[in-house]
């Protein structure tokens, strides 16, 4: 493991409740432990190259450049990295923090708007700690103002004591996060279903009524959603898109994209550029 770390003690006052405990940038090597651990503190990890998979005591889903990962203190974790494209991040140790997250104890979301700036935060973070200049703590600290409203903005992410979405149920919201998580993944209501322990036909009722659409077309309008990233910052063909994220076919895919966006992904890929 290549790892830089650098304390970052902050200043402590009653209206402070955050405190900045550590910043790290890590790069897989092969002394990597993979075991799952705990921190007493929350750990926000910005996946900044290669591919992996995150694990905690329950699940295991792959993570890549672009997704965050906010785990609350004492959640059981590791990461695992791909040999062929070593696995690089850079984390926040933070007191005092605490994602909804509800009994998983983590949150993930996929960034795509905004994620340059959240780097050069983490970047200007990373420089004034290793440096430890007078007045870096006050710099660091303003730093992760910013980089925590900057997620606060994201659907799935509330700190504790933000009004969270009442008119969500538990079981409901437990289905969301995780089709948010697996969205890559092949997903049936039944294993929906499974994973809240509802009968499908009430899963499908409940979770429209709390976000306007059923289960199914949810994970197809994120499948859809992160397509439109894929046809305008790459060159994979349909059936690559499709087989990245779940779709049975190319064709099935097209035919979705169609009906969401209101023309085919090759009209869309060509509007784009």
């Amino acid at each position: 493991m290549s790892r830089h770390q650098y304390p970052a003690p902050m200043p402590s006052s009653p209206e402070d409740a955050l405190r900045l405990l550590y910043i790290s940038r890590d790069q897989y090597s092969g002394d990597w432990n993979s075991s799952l651990h705990t921190h007493g503190c929350a750990e926000l990890f910005f996946i900044t190259g290669g591919h992996g998979r995150f694990r905690t005591r329950r699940e295991e889903f792959p993570v890549a450049i672009h997704d965050a990962i906010i785990v609350n203190a004492n959640v059981p974790h590791t990461e695992v990295s791909q040999l062929d494209s070593p696995l690089e991040y850079t984390v926040l140790g933070v007191e005092g923090l605490e994602t909804m997250a509800g009994a998983e104890g983590y949150t993930m979301l996929h960034l795509r708007a905004g994620w340059e700036e959240l780097m050069n935060c983490l970047l200007l973070m990373l420089q004034e700690a290793g440096e430890a200049l007078p007045g870096y703590e006050r710099i660091c600290r303003s730093l992760l103002d910013v980089v925590l409203v900057r997620l606060s903005r994201q659907r799935d992410f509330a700190l504790s004591g933000e009004a969270a979405d009442t008119r969500s149920s538990r079981e409901c919201d437990l289905v969301r996060r995780y089709i948010e998580n697996h969205f890559k993944e092949n997903l049936s209501l039944d294993q929906l279903a499974q994973l809240a322990h509802l009968n499908k036909y009430y899963l499908a009722h409940a979770f429209r009524r709390e976000f306007g659409v059923s289960p199914i077309n949810y994970l197809i309008s994120r499948r859809i959603e992160e397509s439109r990233f894929l046809l305008r910052e790459t060159d994979h063909t349909l059936s690559l898109i499709a087989q990245i994220l779940g779709f049975s076919s190319a064709s099935y895919f097209s035919q979705c994209f169609r009906r969401v966006e209101g023309i085919s992904p090759m009209e869309y890929r060509r509007q784009q550029r």
